[in-house]
């Protein structure tokens, strides 16, 4: 398999994790719609007020993710 890309959408705040599992549902339907194999999408707690939705991905998809969904950053993703 390749290498593998982990992105971070970061969610502060109050209602950080109500909003970081409704973008999750946003980033499902866009991988359906895309056709995205091997995705792996979910939400984590960082803190109370800091909350993460991310998208695992292969690397060759990275550039144009990063181009069209705009996460605030993203990490190497180790199985």
């Amino acid at each position: 398999m390749s290498d593998r890309v982990k992105l971070i959408w970061d969610f502060r705040g109050p209602n950080a994790g109500p909003i970081a599992s409704h973008h999750c549902i946003h980033l499902n339907e866009f991988a359906v719609s895309e056709n995205i194999q091997d995705s792996i999408i979910d939400v984590e707690v960082v803190h109370d007020t800091h909350h993460i939705a991310y998208m695992v991905v292969n690397e060759d998809l990275v550039t144009d993710l990063r181009r069209r969904l705009k996460p605030n950053r993203g990490q190497h993703y180790k199985e």
